[in-house]
């Protein structure tokens, strides 16, 4: 009787685990409408926001352009498909692509809103009341680094507090500074006001995520000018506690600022490669990072995720593209295939979620199905030069997909299109 029970107890796993391991790839796939928005550009899609979504287990947050270029703000309870929208009297400047919305809650439910940067001054407000979609006045954070800010980000700690990121400076001659919040005293201080120099010759274009224990990882690549193609090298580092002090993947800590002689190198990538900036980062269970992006090894761009296990990095790749671009210049490009996320199942293995123009440019996850890659198309239709953003809350702490869907257009190097605006839609996959 004790090894039947024994035997029945492991399938019941086995049978579990195999359920899991398919949810992503087999899981129905519900679109929920949320309103109209801006298309003209790629100014509601692109991959920096950090975030375009955001959760607490409970309610829901968006944020978007309208079509006349004002912030509105959005929430629902995740049971529900049912918006509540408030078009807020500000503004941003949507024809630069740049100039994306960030947002986070904090552990207090207070929304905070970070819009139209682009080597400006810091537009910052939060909700008057928690759960609330009424801004109040633009305020400063800290009023220090506040004049030239870029790719403003939000991440939320486990404690409630929130992290915010961004870059002071120019493209190719800036630095990474990151405030912290309080939310007892409910007040900004700056914990760094340099952590990345690319001293006067260079900058770091970043990603960073902060994984179920409250380590905060982050990796970059070097970009050498304003050209794209001068991106080199994927560079890595993690603080432990919340930001004070940084360290390499060894446990060695770092002198800072972190610059290009001093840091780690998770992978060598020469210059001229086509590698992009700025894309997803993730983690495992075990905090081990995870960082998906793309070059070109030979003629194909392909997409790649570098990875930490056992002290080692790694590399692997679906190499299924079979479609040539070169990456230059500057401004927002008109891209092919859009910059990736990238998603870690401890049960499941790697996702990478992604658009390209090879699959009709629709919204497409691939994944690792045994010693195989497999592709799931996640939408039916085209999504334009659409790039993934998703609510991290809600995927570390359900493993429920939700992601910011909007088919817009990209005219290469800041163009903009006339008379476009389009629905914007939550593309969901529910852990059931």
């Amino acid at each position: 009787m004790i090894k039947r029970i024994r035997i029945s107890f492991v399938l019941l796993l086995l049978i579990a685990c195999s359920c899991q391991a398919q949810r992503l790839e087999n899981a129905p796939i519900t679109e929920t409408l949320v309103g109209e928005g801006w298309a003209n550009n790629s100014i509601n899609t692109v991959i920096f926001r950090r975030n375009s979504l955001d959760s607490d287990g409970k309610h829901q947050f968006v944020a978007y352009y309208d079509p006349e270029g004002f912030v509105v703000l959005g929430k629902r309870e995740l049971s529900s498909g049912a918006w509540e929208l408030n078009k807020t009297g500000y503004r941003g400047n949507v024809n630069d692509a740049h100039n994306s919305i960030s947002i986070a809650l904090d552990g207090e439910g207070y929304l905070h809103v970070s819009w139209d940067h682009h080597d400006n001054e810091l537009r910052y407000a939060k909700s008057k009341a928690p759960y609330s979609l009424e801004l109040g006045e633009k305020e400063s954070m800290t009023g220090l680094g506040e004049s030239k800010v870029t790719y403003p980000e939000f991440h939320r700690l486990p404690d409630g507090n929130l992290i915010f990121m961004y870059r002071s400076g120019s493209s190719g001659r800036g630095n990474l500074l990151i405030n912290k919040y309080d939310t007892k005293s409910k007040v900004w201080s700056q914990i760094h006001t340099n952590l990345i120099d690319g001293e006067d010759q260079r900058s770091a274009y970043w990603q960073s995520y902060i994984d179920q224990l409250g380590n905060i990882h982050l990796s970059w690549v070097w970009r050498e000018s304003w050209d794209v193609s001068t991106n080199h090298d994927m560079a890595y580092a993690v603080s432990k506690d919340q930001g004070l002090t940084w360290e390499k993947s060894t446990g060695e800590k770092y002198s800072l600022p972190i610059t290009e002689s001093s840091a780690e190198y998770a992978w060598k990538i020469p210059q001229n490669s086509s590698l992009i900036n700025q894309t997803g980062m993730t983690a495992d269970s075990e905090g081990n990072p995870y960082i998906v992006t793309y070059w070109a090894e030979s003629d194909v761009p392909q997409l790649q995720v570098i990875f930490l296990k056992a002290g080692k990095w790694s590399k692997v790749s679906p190499n299924h593209r079979t479609q040539t671009f070169s990456l230059g210049g500057g401004g927002t490009k008109r891209i092919p295939i859009s910059r990736p996320q990238v998603l870690v199942d401890d049960l499941s293995g790697i996702y990478i979620i992604y658009r390209d123009e090879e699959r009709d440019s629709k919204v497409s996850m691939v994944y690792q199905n045994k010693s195989d890659w497999t592709v799931r198309d996640l939408t039916g239709q085209s999504v334009g030069q659409w790039e993934p953003t998703y609510d991290i809350s809600l995927w570390k702490s359900t493993k429920s997909l939700h992601l910011f869907v909007q088919k817009v257009e990209q005219i290469d190097g800041e163009g903009i299109a006339e008379g476009k605006s389009s629905p914007i839609q939550v593309v969901e996959i529910n852990h059931n």
